[in-house]
């Protein structure tokens, strides 16, 4: 196999061929996504779908009009549609022409082929101990090679080509971030979880905290009753001695590791907060932390009160 083209290195990550993708349409997008097997379909499968879009993966080349018809009739949910396809079955380049004439006014159709040379592929299929989906009785390289000639047509009709040689999984992810992602899109959702030790600690928590530490408001007569998204609760619990240092300490301690997370591609972090019953001071403190954090850049904050309800 050659060495890859001028117009290949020019497409490398982070560079790329054709439109950019700040340049799509702000609604109703189509992006297949298609190329090598072993260059990454995957990852930009599940970075794309982190990133809001809905994808629908091994569509059949043929169902590619359908679906571009319903974009374009569909409602905001489906206004990013992502399609991974295999380009193997030789349908791909003439399913898509067809369906990009008769789109009409309709959402725009873009086009990105993810490939990686030889001894990437070839080491990649070698790890998981699977031959490669074209090369019958040959070697892997056979398949791959007869790959790319039948790839050749719709890798130059591609919007966008990565070649994925040099990524790892995180790399191609953070690639896809940049240039899918958007200013409305979060870089990390942060699910604030309280919850009663009494009823266990949330197994799909990533950090846990421990307000018991301070004065339980159950053993005030006239707080019992109350929750910690009470005012009168919520005053007292955060008026205690060592409860604002610990919430704020906490609160700025959490920014650089959801900046990491970030950076890392986490794209989803659970930060639970414990008292005894879960009712009280944990809810009291996760609300408080939730003002503390919303506003950091690229963070969307939730919140859930696992054990508010139990008696």
């Amino acid at each position: 196999m050659t060495d890859p083209t001028p117009e290949a290195d020019a497409s490398a990550v982070p560079g790329r061929a054709g439109q950019d993708a700040a340049d799509l349409p702000t609604t109703r997008r189509v992006l297949v996504v298609t190329g090598m097997a072993g260059a990454g379909r995957s990852t930009v499968s599940n970075a794309l779908e982190d990133l809001g879009w809905y994808v629908v993966d091994n569509l059949p080349p043929q169902m590619l009009r359908p679906l571009l018809d319903l974009a374009g009739h569909s409602d905001e949910r489906l206004a990013r549609i992502a399609v991974v396809v295999d380009v193997r079955g030789g349908q791909l380049l003439t399913e898509l022409q067809d369906a990009a004439k008769a789109s009409g006014d309709g959402p725009e159709l873009r086009l990105l082929f993810l490939e990686a040379n030889d001894a990437a592929l070839v080491r990649r299929f070698e790890a998981v101990r699977r031959p490669h989906p074209l090369q019958g009785s040959g070697t892997i390289l056979d398949g791959i090679t007869a790959e790319r000639e039948m790839t050749a047509a719709v890798r130059e009709q591609s919007d966008i080509i990565i070649d994925t040689s040099e990524l790892n999984i995180h790399q191609l992810a953070t690639a896809i971030n940049e240039l899918f992602a958007d200013d409305e899109t979060p870089g990390v959702r942060v699910t604030l979880t309280s919850f009663g030790f009494k009823y266990g600690v949330p197994t799909d928590a990533d950090m846990v905290a421990d307000a018991r530490f301070l004065p339980n408001p159950f053993w005030v007569p006239e707080l019992r009753a109350h929750t910690g998204k009470d005012e009168d609760v919520r005053d007292y619990v955060l008026g205690q001695p060592g409860a604002l240092e610990f919430v704020e300490r906490y609160a700025e301690a959490l920014r650089p590791v959801l900046a990491g997370y970030q950076r890392e591609n986490k794209s989803h972090a659970t930060i639970a907060i414990g008292c005894t019953g879960g009712k009280h001071r944990s809810v009291a403190v996760v609300e408080r932390i939730a003002d503390l954090i919303a506003a950091q850049p690229g963070v969307a904050i939730s919140i859930k009160h696992r054990d508010l309800g139990r008696e």
